[in-house]
Order: structure tokens, then sequence, then C-alpha cells
């Protein structure tokens, strides 16, 4: 076990038996796993929402996309939905609810009885949900699924591609990220991933899912995460200002596209997490010091505190 995996561990306690993390520093870069390879992928959930507001960025800037463009410009959304802007979809400002709705209580208790994927409706499924949801306090910042859902299928759509090839063609070659993917279906899974666990240890059902995909379906390695945190240290992710703040969020968080930045133990860090069934996650960065941390575990047990103290003792290292 190396310096890095014992120091999350001892960080983490004893119930993460099953955990990725990645450290970019001005020195050098480690990357280690316990109880998984260092290229076996795990589900990033909502940090998928970071990866979102880059591409996003980088479709404004190749001029896919216009700054002040609408959902109806890109996905077939009327009414009042198809009216908000794609910019207040990435700060959380839409005044969309967190979820499409649906049967959300049936499938919360079958998540947590059965272990099963809550999002499962297609993408045509999602956009005809959409036609039934109501906009409130637009304008406040608000968290939701359902507006980053749209927002990549939106920036998708202007390329003329699905969110999972995007991901692909736009983030995963360029940074040369080998096991960074976006499965449509739990067959599209690679052999090797990381088994998703709940609370108690028991295996649950994978979030793979085309629709919930840009709010949460990405899931990458601990190898491609170093990367990925050493291209948004260096600027060289494309769609690199999706990480300046631009509104105020929750707290005294502000938010760029996607990515929130405030103070973490006293320093200020540019950050996602995310958690799933089966899995909980958070990537980080400290420019200020040029550091970058990524942990993902196995497990429905926060990482997020052990994730921002390896943040600030690599920057006061």
């Amino acid at each position: 076990m190396s310096t890095l995996t014992h120091r999350a561990g001892a960080l983490l306690g004893p119930r993460h038996t099953t955990y990725v993390v990645a450290l970019v520093t001005p020195d050098g870069t480690e990357v280690d796993a316990v109880g998984a390879d260092v290229h076996a992928d795990v589900e990033l959930g909502s940090v998928s929402k970071g990866l979102t507001g880059l591409l996003w960025r980088d479709a404004v800037a190749r001029g896919e996309v216009a700054a002040t463009a609408v959902l109806a410009d890109h996905l077939a959304v009327g009414g009042p939905v198809g009216s908000i802007k794609l910019a207040d979809l990435a700060t959380h400002t839409s005044g969309l609810p967190r979820l499409a709705g649906g049967d959300a209580v049936r499938r919360t208790w079958e998540l947590w009885r059965e272990g099963r994927n809550p999002y499962r409706e297609d993408l045509p499924t999602l956009l005809a949900q959409v036609e039934h949801v109501r906009i409130r306090r637009a304008g406040r910042p608000s968290y939701s699924n359902l507006g980053f859902q749209l927002l990549g299928h939106a920036v998708a759509a202007a390329a003329g591609t699905t969110y999972a090839d995007l991901v692909a063609q736009r983030l995963a070659a360029p940074l040369g990220l080998v096991d960074t993917y976006v499965p449509t279906s739990t067959a599209g899974v690679r052999p090797g991933a990381v088994a998703p666990r709940n609370r108690v240890g028991r295996v649950v059902e994978p979030w793979a899912n085309e629709a919930v995909a840009p709010a949460g379906g990405v899931r990458s390695s601990a190898a491609d995460l170093a990367v990925l945190l050493r291209a948004l240290l260096d600027g060289t992710v494309p769609g690199a200002d999706a990480l300046e703040p631009r509104v105020p969020f929750a707290g005294k968080q502000r938010i760029g596209a996607g990515w929130l930045t405030g103070d973490l133990l006293r320093r200020e860090v540019t950050w996602h997490n995310g958690g799933t069934g089966g899995f909980r996650s958070f990537v980080g960065i400290d420019r200020s010091h040029g550091v970058g941390v990524a942990l993902v575990s196995a497990s429905t047990r926060s990482v997020d505190g052990a994730a921002a103290r390896l943040l600030a003792e690599a920057g006061d290292a």
C-alpha cells in the first residue's frame, strides 16, 4: 500500500474497502487503488455535471452553441422549458426541479430496497416528461439533475452526436483518457469495472443510462482522473472557463458551469462531488497551490471530508 492510499484509508475509515485515489501536485502525480486496479472504472455520479459544464463551454468556444442559446434551439422541448437558457442550466438557476417527476417515490424505494438504478428512462421518455415540469424560482440557485441532463443532451445535439460520443470525442480523446466513457445500459459497463456497493456492502445495480448520463452517468478510473486533474490545473482541458465562478450558489460557494468554488478547510477549492446507488466521489483542485485530488469509493458513505483533507495536506507540503 502506498503512502497515498494509506493516508486516504486512514481518513476514510475501515468501512471504505474499495476506493481509487489520484493526487496531482507541482512535484508530480500519484495514483493508487485499494480493492481495484488504477485502470478499473468507477461511477463518477454528479462529477459528471462538471464534465458536462466543460463540454458546454467547449461547444460555445467552437461556435456550435450560442452563449445565449435556449433549450428549444437544440432539443425538441416546447413551452416554458424550451425557453430556458443553457447558461442557466449550467448554474442551477433555471428554476427546474431536481428531477423530471413521475414515480419518484417508488423508484427511491426500489433503490434502497433492491439496489435498482432509479434512472431508467431513455432520452425520448425524458423529453416527454419535461413537458409536464413546472418552473419555479427561476434565477435563484436550486440544484437540478434534470437541468444538467437537458444541458448535456442539448450540447450533444448541437454537435450532431450523442452525449456518450461527445464525451469520447471532446474529452477522452484529446486528453488521452482511456478508461473514461458513458455506458447507456448495464450491458455497456466494461469488464473489470468496480462493482457499486450500498451502505452495508451489498452489490447494487450500476447507474448506466442514456438519459441521466450528463448529470451522473460518466465512468472513469484513478489513472484517468489524474490526467483530468492535471488538465484542469494547467487549463488545457477543453472548455476550461467552465471552472470560473459566475454566480452565487449555496452558502458562500460560487458556481461556474457546474463547478463550485469556495473555501474548504480555509482554502479556495474548485470542486464537484457525486453519489450514486453504490459510489461516492469527489474531484477538486486548489489552483493557488497547484494541487488536485480525486477520490472515489465503492460505498454510499461520503468521501468529501477525506478528499478535502488530502487536498489541504498536499497544499501544505
